[in-house]
């Protein structure tokens, strides 16, 4: 049976701000794309009332609901989906980790997403996350929210390389180095033929 280490805190935080920074980098492609046909559809029509209505703190205020509503919506996504397919982000592979259940077995969509949303309340004051480094099964709150544990599960790359045996040993045994060395004494051990000994 593998035993698999339960994975640390900087392992997991350096991972999670990978994944942090392609949801980042998605929400502002698809944010531009949305104010750009946003603004093309307004200047079309009655720019006047346009302006009226950016100006308008009500509607700049909806603007900014639907934009946060957006972006967490992105990250719920984006965990589900990543966590629920093979339990590892973009940012997880990188690190060789894996979201688990707590029994071991691979998760849910539902227990993804259940931690996907757990995120947030491990935010508080970034104290869910903190407290992975002082559990003893490396825990966060969303972790424990959703019955799940994160391990160290290296990629293993079977394509290239060579696999030796434990058992076997690429150096000669000691009873071949043995023949060896009596094969390289033998010609030392005949006597040196002097100049002239062949005449009788």
């Amino acid at each position: 049976m593998t035993i698999y280490k339960y994975a640390g805190f900087w392992r997991r935080l350096v991972a999670y701000l990978i994944d942090s920074t392609i949801i980042t980098i998605v929400f502002f492609v698809l944010f531009i794309i949305a104010m750009m046909a946003f603004l093309f559809g307004s200047m079309s029509g009655n720019s006047s009332k346009w302006l009226a209505d950016l100006m308008d703190p009500t509607r700049a205020s909806s603007v900014i609901i639907f934009i946060w509503i957006s972006y967490i919506s992105i990250n719920i996504a984006y965990f589900t989906y990543f966590h629920g397919t093979t339990g590892r982000t973009p940012g997880k592979m990188l690190f060789g980790l894996q979201v688990l259940s707590a029994d071991g077995t691979p998760i849910s969509f539902g227990t993804a997403f259940l931690r996907s949303v757990g995120y947030f309340v491990s935010s508080i004051f970034y104290l869910g996350f903190i407290w992975a480094a002082l559990d003893k099964r490396k825990q966060g709150w969303h972790d424990k929210i959703a019955g799940t544990v994160v391990i160290i599960k290296e990629q293993q790359n079977e394509t290239a390389g060579i696999s030796i045996p434990d058992h076997s040993s690429i150096l000669p045994t000691p009873q071949h180095e043995g023949e060896q060395v009596e094969a390289f004494k033998e010609p030392m051990t005949q006597p040196a033929k002097t100049p002239g000994s062949n005449n009788n």
